[in-house]
């Protein structure tokens, strides 16, 4: 027994140097550069890395399933069935004309008119613009991620050691050192901003306060690998606006954060994120409304324009569509950000999924499970372009305002504008959009011309 005690004082003594050596890597190359942030550039040597990898495993695919005869999923470049804009009195009369030969232009009701429906809820069903903006999509190439593409399947004993590779390095050095860093930087941002909170209300206590909420986003954004490009910051939101910006998945907010200093808005929550946000408010004037609160409306835009009236404090950060889109389409923003009338500052969010995707399907997955799937993948890598301020002309209303806004941000990011409600990714379809259409086919019929123009 005494024999031992040498060799495991050498094991305790090798550990403890590990661990030692560990937390020094850890300081020196990324807690530090996250408090003054500045990047060495291993991030973008390591993402340039993967995809010479990701190339050659796709083409690998390729050659294999050619050799083996085996067809490749394509999946659609927009995810979209390209058609034109026509309202639905120019479609039936398209179908009378076809089945009679003559452009038919009576008030009556045709037989022919029921193919014109059909076809529409076909095509709805086939090409449903909803439903399939909340599920990942879909890539063309494989990144060694098995859930990522359909054509993963066994093609060389080379291509299956890459990947099991691949594992390893995701989940059993990638995932530990993301959970240590992601531990660190909440457990920074609750200890810092409690800190902070106990300072008078002056220059000290906000000076310090930016800089603790952006060192510790930035050591939260570490944790993803995240790899961000900002795009003309000049538009950076300022003080007394508000920040609007379309939204993908609950790292938006660090992904902005890391790079901007926001006043949040949000619903009071228990457990660990209550924690922090009982701590975050305290050094920073942030709008957390109670449970109850959030249902009502005109207490929610009272609060808000408290905030954007005083021009001393910060920008509010707010995601219009309420709910996460898979970043290929903005769907309808919430008008109530737009009628406060502050200046509204966009920001349009483009992630690469070649990497990792970001997208959260909170009616799949819970939120432990997302974040597992989020620290196993390669990378985030996405792109931030800060638009310029935009405000409420006089002769705009609420929704127009919300809707241009959205536009320009759709634009930007290379992304579709849907005028959909991004709520009916929980709810069924309103009756009043089903009964808008029955009153356009009916007025149609009884022959009312001067509203056959609406789609």
């Amino acid at each position: 027994m005494f024999l031992l005690l040498p060799f495991d004082s050498l094991v305790v003594n090798l550990l403890g140097i590990s661990i030692t050596v560990l937390f020094t890597l850890l300081l020196v190359f990324i807690i530090v550069p996250a408090i003054f942030g500045v990047s060495f550039g291993i991030r973008k040597v390591y993402m340039k890395t993967l995809l010479k990898i990701f190339q050659w495993a796709t083409l690998r695919i390729e050659r294999g399933a050619k050799e083996k005869n085996h067809p490749l999923y394509k999946p659609y470049v927009n995810g979209i069935i390209a058609k034109e804009p026509t309202s639905l009195e120019e479609e039936i009369k398209e179908i009378r004309r076809s089945g009679s030969g003559k452009a038919l232009d009576t008030p009556e009701f045709e037989l022919s008119d029921i193919f014109y429906f059909c076809r529409k809820g076909i095509e709805t069903i086939m090409d449903d613009e909803v439903t399939k903006r909340f599920s990942a999509e879909e890539l063309e190439s494989w990144n060694l991620l098995s859930r990522t593409n359909y054509n993963f399947q066994y093609i060389s004993l080379r291509l299956t050691v890459l990947w099991g590779l691949g594992v390893l390095i995701r989940y059993c050095f990638l995932l530990p050192l993301r959970i240590v860093l992601a531990f660190t930087g909440i457990s920074l941002l609750v200890a810092g901003t409690t800190v902070v909170g106990y300072l008078p209300n002056g220059r000290c206590k906000e000076f310090l306060s930016k800089h603790v909420h952006l060192m510790c986003y930035r050591i939260c954004v570490r944790a993803l690998t995240a790899i961000i490009t900002y795009h003309d910051r000049e538009n950076r939101p300022r003080n007394g606006g508000i920040c609007v910006a379309n939204h993908t998945s609950p790292i938006d907010v660090i992904i902005l954060a890391s790079d901007g200093y926001y006043a949040m808005v949000g619903q009071i929550h228990g457990g660990l994120m209550g924690v922090i946000q009982r701590a975050m408010v305290k050094a920073c004037p942030h709008v957390w409304f109670e449970r109850s609160e959030v249902k009502d409306r005109h207490l929610v835009a009272k609060r808000l324009t408290e905030h954007v009236q005083d021009k001393s404090k910060l920008p509010i950060l707010i995601f219009p569509e309420g709910t996460c889109i898979n970043n290929t389409s903005v769907m309808m923003f919430k008008k109530g950000s737009f009628e406060i009338g502050a200046t509204v500052y966009p920001v349009a969010i483009k992630y690469d999924p070649q990497f990792g995707d970001a997208f959260w399907n909170s009616s799949k997955y819970g939120m432990v499970t997302y974040l597992l799937r989020m620290m196993t993948s390669w990378a985030i890598v996405c792109s931030v372009w800060y638009l310029p301020p935009m405000t409420r002309q006089p002769e705009e209303d609420a929704v127009q305002f919300a809707n241009r806004v959205k536009s320009a941000i759709a634009r930007q990011g290379g992304l579709v504008d849907l005028l959909w409600d991004g709520g009916l990714k929980r709810e069924k379809v309103k009756d009043t959009f089903k009964e808008e259409q029955q009153k356009l086919y009916s007025k149609m019929i009884v022959g009312n011309h001067e509203d056959r123009s609406r789609s």
